[in-house]
């Protein structure tokens, strides 16, 4: 049996805000994945059409303001709506080449009234079909004035050759009982997405592998001064108090023993390939399982709500 794997880290800027530019770049990514026979391609947290970096530019906390009116709105009318058929194209891209993916996007869903916006994890499957949409449960600090919080129907894994594969947005990572949660449901490849730079990745990405023993992919996006669209609203006030880089990716992946496979990778824009082998998961396991038997579920137990969350139910 073949117990590979081939990965494929997109560490990309968006093409900020504009939804329809950031979707080529998403799709000329698979396409330069596909070349390599990558089975596997991963994308920073919020990619599509980029993290709300003005908040903490522009006093993103004032009250009724135009700067953050005009922003809000411009992010609202470039997120995905799923139900719309926005990422019918990056699907047929999956099932052409036969290649899974985990991509960050904002979403607006149907299903809570089109209008609140949503840090998605969605995962394709190697078929082209979206078998989960993972919200982030807690939006954190300022994400809470653009974002809303999610729910628990996108905590799920899925069957990715040999492995198990799961994944959480950014500082979700560092919440126990998400964590747990794919764990108990067989996780062994997990993938932790983050809008950028290796402050966020350098340590948790091999400290959730030794924990879990499974592998650890961690995948950023990268932003710069320079990416900020001349369409922008208020751009003169964001490019005012930003810096020359927002986000320097820091890109890794981290073996079940918690020791590095590939470094944090920073200030590169570049799609970073990495096989990995699943009996090294078995390998570790044999001296830890933390839902297996070195757990004490007479003692501890999650229990977890995976309904879809919405305000009205029409019977």
């Amino acid at each position: 049996m073949n117990t590979t794997l081939k990965i494929a880290m997109a560490q990309i800027s968006p093409v900020w805000l504009d939804k329809e530019a950031t979707l080529k770049k998403i799709e000329k990514a698979i396409k330069d994945a596909a070349k390599d026979n990558c089975e596997l391609i991963v994308f920073g947290e919020a990619l599509l059409p980029g993290y709300p970096f003005w908040l903490a530019l522009t006093g993103g906390a004032e009250w009724n303001t135009d700067v953050n009116k005009k922003l809000h709105a411009h992010y609202v009318n470039n997120s995905i709506c799923i139900e719309k058929g926005e990422l019918d194209g990056v699907c047929q891209l999956a099932k052409e080449n036969e290649m899974a993916i985990y991509l960050g996007i904002i979403e607006r869903p149907t299903d809570r009234g089109g209008h609140s916006i949503y840090a998605s994890l969605v995962y394709i499957n190697e078929f082209g079909e979206i078998k989960s949409v993972h919200r982030k449960l807690q939006p954190t600090y300022d994400e809470r004035l653009t974002w809303a919080p999610g729910d628990g129907n996108g905590l799920k894994v899925h069957p990715l050759k040999g492995f198990t594969v799961g994944g959480l947005n950014c500082w979700e990572n560092w919440m126990p009982l998400p964590r747990t949660a794919l764990y108990g449901q067989g996780e062994n490849l997990h993938i932790a997405v983050w809008p950028g730079s290796d402050h966020n990745t350098k340590d948790i990405t091999r400290f959730i592998a030794r924990e879990s023993r499974s592998y650890v992919v961690s995948v950023s996006s990268l932003m710069f001064k320079t990416d900020f669209p001349k369409n922008t609203p208020h751009l003169g006030e964001i490019l005012k108090n930003a810096p020359n880089t927002l986000a320097n990716g820091g890109s890794c992946i981290a073996g079940p023993d918690g020791e590095w496979i590939v470094e944090p990778v920073i200030n590169k824009e570049a799609l970073i390939i990495q096989s990995i082998d699943f009996n090294r998961v078995l390998e570790e396991r044999q001296n830890f399982d933390p839902v297996g038997h070195y757990s004490r579920p007479d003692v501890t137990k999650l229990t977890v709500n995976t309904e879809r969350q919405t305000t009205v139910e029409i019977k």
